[in-house]
């Protein structure tokens, strides 16, 4: 078996690679869904610019995050070697309590990026684009710092630092097909417990009803406990409550930072720097 360094340092071991294959043959489908559509049906289908942000966006985001995880890697090394005990990977068990796990700590980051500010100016440009398709899947983040120190407590726990990665890219290959307006509403069960496109449409809209809403990963369950779901009811409008005016990656990837950065240049007090920083998207120094 390659060691856990092997696994690491070949990018063809993660499953996001295996995957794209599927990506692209998915988005073919969604176009080819969308061109014999009903004229009646919600789905804007695609643009141009705007699917160009989203590829430019999806291969920074895979060369950044390979530089990432190696950064990561040596922190959860020795997080992992002082844990108390050290889970067997080959154990079944194992993999269902980092999967659930993985997914339960991904819930909790994503929650925590649409409320505080400075892990939102990282996660706000998966947001900012105004339709809803396959592409808009691959437009991640070029800053998942905030993301890899949420997966802290898994060394901790003596999860093996090379399955957090593995565990969190199956993760995020599932997350991919929820990103479509071409499905409706699935079987009531598996709306019940799983992320599904309606769930995810939902948490893309930008309507007062939707905002900060169903965070959920792979199950949806989260929300339901926590008190964060919402159901598909009105059509989504998506995008930023703030409309973005730009498909340039590296202003849809950085423009939120130097927006927090010119408040908190401009603040007066100590109490308003951190609110810039660390209170919800949109605080006032007027806010309590």
């Amino acid at each position: 078996m390659d060691s856990p360094w092997a696994i690491m340092s070949d990018p063809t071991h993660d499953p996001v690679v295996f995957a794209l294959p599927f990506f692209a043959l998915f988005i073919g489908l969604e176009l080819l869904a969308i061109k014999y559509l009903d004229d009646e049906a919600p789905a804007k289908g695609y643009s141009k610019p705007d699917t160009a942000s989203n590829l430019a966006s999806g291969v920074g985001s895979v060369v950044i995050n390979l530089g990432a995880r190696f950064a990561a890697l040596f922190l959860y090394f020795a997080l992992w070697s002082i844990a108390p005990w050290h889970l067997d990977a080959s154990n079944p068990w194992t993999w269902v309590f980092t999967l659930l796990a993985v997914d339960l700590l991904w819930y909790a980051y994503h929650r925590a990026s649409h409320r505080i500010r400075i892990l939102w100016a990282a996660h706000q440009a998966h947001h900012s684009s105004v339709y809803f398709n396959y592409s808009v899947a691959l437009r991640q983040k070029w800053n998942p710092w905030g993301e890899l120190l949420f997966w802290t407590p898994l060394p901790l726990l003596g999860v093996p630092p090379w399955m957090i990665f593995f565990a969190f890219s199956l993760n995020l290959i599932y997350q991919f097909w929820v990103h479509t307006e071409t499905i409706p509403k699935l079987w009531a069960p598996f709306e019940f417990v799983f992320n599904t496109p309606s769930h995810h449409r939902v948490h893309h809209a930008s309507q007062k009803q939707y905002l900060d809403r169903n965070y959920g990963g792979i199950l949806i369950i989260w929300d339901r406990l926590f008190g964060t779901y919402a159901e598909e009811q009105d059509i989504p409008i998506y995008g930023l409550t703030v409309p973005v005016t730009t498909h340039n990656p590296f202003r849809l990837q950085y423009g939120e930072f130097l927006a927090a950065i010119r408040d908190v240049r401009n603040a007066t007090t100590w109490r308003a720097r951190a609110g810039h920083l660390f209170g919800p998207p949109g605080w006032k120094p007027d806010q309590t």
